[in-house]
């Protein structure tokens, strides 16, 4: 076992029981000594109560994700009138989400019982690396799925519907733009490494050296607040389009002294109007689980706080649950996924449902059903 010893470095911290010249490092493989920074040497061993309570949530969230987003799949993949270009992106997104906690959970849930990982560098780097890759896939996904929504609801009848064609080359962009940005920790720019409460990894943010801090401060660019900028904007101006035309609905109803012009053509203004809270509702949610992540690799690299390994955890526990919000979220609020599910799976529906006409295979289905509201947003 390492000890404190190997650094060379005194140890005052207490272990949590009360002895002393202990460390949370204590109980990491020898291999992965190179990995550990001195930073974590200060630290004692974490009370086993909350190694206990971590591997509990994760196994709750990925019990919640599995079985949420293999719902996903499996409904969107038998049910004809769903396989549509804009539901290409939901599955995807719920793909990223089912496999993030396949890859993820089984092995916190073993280095929580041991209180430390005990699977190797090699599947310290591997781990880290596949929850990068399908935490960038998973908000540029909502990015896309964004752009289809501001393309229907804003630009309305001059939009180009999103084809087949186009929605799996998104997808292929998304995913390689991800690699992009997750490979390079595996090749030097960068490392994945234990992170402080040693059950899970990540990227090394505690390195003093700015060229490896660089490569943190740029992925946060490109796969944190770019996305994330682009999706609001997209979203500010989906809720104005039709803000504005609820407001124009009101006024003409004035002008004709009705109380109001609802029709079959106008649910379908409030179906895009409910489709755009959902949409806000996935990225806000999306945002909370990842921006523990970014505070403590920021912290870490401009050395604004004192990051201690029970802080650690937190950014695992929020990261985690994103694999568990887009399936809850669709379920609730997608009609036609809504009436798939009663069909395929009726003890899973809480509620009524509604029974939407299907949608051409070959159109958006945000084109179908938003043409009669889009001529007037």
């Amino acid at each position: 076992m390492a000890s404190s010893a190997l650094k060379g470095e005194p140890i005052t911290a207490a272990l949590w029981d009360g002895s002393s010249n202990k460390t949370v490092v204590d109980m990491v493989l020898p291999e992965m000594i190179s990995l550990i920074d001195p930073h974590w040497y200060q630290f004692p061993p974490m009370n086993p109560l909350w190694h206990a309570l971590l591997g509990f949530v994760i196994g709750c969230l990925g019990f919640i994700s599995w079985t949420g987003n293999g719902v996903v799949l499996y409904v969107f993949s038998c049910t004809k009138s769903l396989r549509t270009p804009s539901n290409f992106l939901v599955v995807n997104l719920a793909f990223t989400d089912f496999f993030m906690m396949v890859v993820m959970c089984p092995f916190m849930l073993v280095n929580c019982y041991y209180e430390t990982w005990i699977f190797g560098s090699l599947m310290c780097e591997l781990y880290a690396f596949f929850g990068s890759l399908f935490g960038c896939t998973s908000i540029w996904t909502m990015v896309l799925i964004s752009f289809d929504r501001y393309n229907v609801i804003v630009k309305g009848l001059s939009a180009k519907p999103l084809t087949i064609k186009k929605a799996l080359l998104e997808i292929l962009f998304v995913w390689t733009h991800a690699l992009l940005w997750t490979l390079p920790p595996m090749f030097g720019w960068n490392r994945y490494v234990p992170e402080g409460n040693m059950t899970a990894c990540g990227t090394d943010y505690l390195t003093k050296d700015w060229i490896q801090k660089s490569y943190i401060l740029i992925y946060s660019v490109f796969c944190y607040f770019l996305p994330l900028g682009l999706t609001i904007h997209s979203y500010f101006f989906i809720v104005k389009a039709v803000a504005a035309h609820e407001r124009g609905m009101r006024e003409q109803a004035k002008k004709m002294n009705v109380a109001s012009l609802r029709s079959a053509e106008a649910a379908n203004t409030s179906a895009e109007c409910k489709l755009a809270k959902v949409g806000l509702m996935i990225i806000s949610l999306w945002t909370m689980a990842w921006t523990p992540y970014l505070i403590i690799n920021f912290s870490g690299i401009f050395e604004t706080m004192t990051i201690s390994p029970l802080v650690t955890i937190w950014g695992s526990v929020f990261a985690k649950a994103s694999a568990c919000y887009n399936p809850i979220v669709y379920g609730i609020s997608h009609p036609k996924y809504r009436a798939a599910l009663n069909e395929k799976l009726p003890f899973l529906v809480c509620g009524g449902t509604e029974s939407p006409a299907p949608a051409s295979d070959g159109k958006s289905e945000a084109s179908n059903d938003t043409t009669a509201a889009s001529e007037k947003v």
